[in-house]
């Protein structure tokens, strides 16, 4: 009998992990030919999510839970989730209701038709309207400049067959991008629109740091867009400015006496050269960042506590 794996990460969702865990073990129930187990990852909650997860895992032995020992971010987390997970695919779903819970038989019914990746798209987005504007707005930008084709409103919600999780478990990577790894490396996939629903309680854990991360690792791992544009713009810059400089040579030499060039020029000079050097630095400490996280190799997470894991989990990595 073919099983069924769902990874469902938290952090502080201490109102929803208990309307997500029955809302999930209904889905599943109704694929009556599966087996199945539900994950849940803490990301170190400080709310009461740890005391309901074991209070569910007491209840039903299929549902398992791992905690953190410590936040170690939005990617990390739910990578590792899916690398512990035993099933012939795995799922990854939010807690927040989200992500649509009804389309898990529909994602089951794809993969028994063959494909290998069935992912959530989001078509319509019940959320405020200026977020996903500009959440588009980051999509096609993020397409454009990089070299992998880059899949828009999609936030890793979707079905993995057991073959592409071990794509996954031998790429070794500190600093995954699921996002990115699924179109770069991801087999033909089947893509399933919907309609992200508001959350159904707490609140988001996004904010403009956590988006800020997410675009910049999408940066330095997808494009060579910073350090081409630093090389462009320092180019063209310095073009200019030698242009400049022989135009206000061949002025001064020729009226002495009348042309005066003034501080103005050189002063805005000065400042717009250095304003474009910091932020070209910034670009470069980015990838600089993103390639000292890769070389010092640290794991994913660190495991404080699992419940529910037999021993033929224990030695997944």
């Amino acid at each position: 009998m073919k099983k069924i794996s769902v990874v469902v990460p938290v952090f502080n969702e201490e109102e929803n992990v208990k309307p997500i865990s029955e809302a999930i073990v209904k889905e599943l129930e109704k694929l009556e030919k599966y087996e199945y187990e539900i994950i849940f990852i803490d990301n170190h909650s400080a709310d009461k999510t740890r005391e309901y997860l074991k209070d569910i895992c007491s209840e039903n032995r299929n549902i398992k839970a791992i905690f953190n020992s410590k936040n170690f971010g939005q990617f990390n987390s739910p990578y590792y989730a899916l690398l512990q997970a035993t099933g012939d695919c795995v799922m990854l779903i939010t807690a927040d209701f989200q992500d649509p819970v009804y389309l898990i038989p529909k994602f089951v019914e794809e993969w028994e038709n063959g494909y290998k990746i069935v992912i959530g798209i989001k078509n319509k987005s019940k959320e405020k309207r200026i977020m996903y504007f500009l959440r588009s707005v980051y999509y096609k930008i993020i397409k454009k400049l990089s070299n992998v084709e880059l899949i828009e409103h999609f936030t890793g919600f979707g079905l993995y067959d057991r073959q592409f999780i071990e794509v996954l478990r031998n790429l070794d990577d500190p600093t995954p991008f699921l996002r990115g790894i699924v179109a770069e490396l991801g087999f033909e996939r089947k893509e399933i629109m919907y309609t992200q629903e508001k959350r159904r309680a707490g609140k988001t854990h996004n904010n403009f740091y956590t988006l800020y991360d997410a675009a910049m690792l999408s940066f330095t791992s997808y494009t060579k867009i910073g350090l081409r544009l630093a090389t462009f713009f320092g180019g063209i810059i310095a073009g200019i400015s030698f242009i400049i400089g022989c135009i206000y040579l061949i002025l001064k030499l020729i009226y002495w006496d009348m042309f005066v060039a003034g501080m103005a020029p050189i002063l805005i000079g000065i400042f717009f050269l250095g304003a474009l050097q910091i932020f070209f630095i910034g670009f470069l400490g980015e990838y600089i960042l993103a390639i000292n996280a890769r070389v010092m190799k640290r794991p994913l997470v660190v495991e404080e506590k699992r419940i529910n894991f037999t021993e033929e989990a224990d030695g997944k990595v």
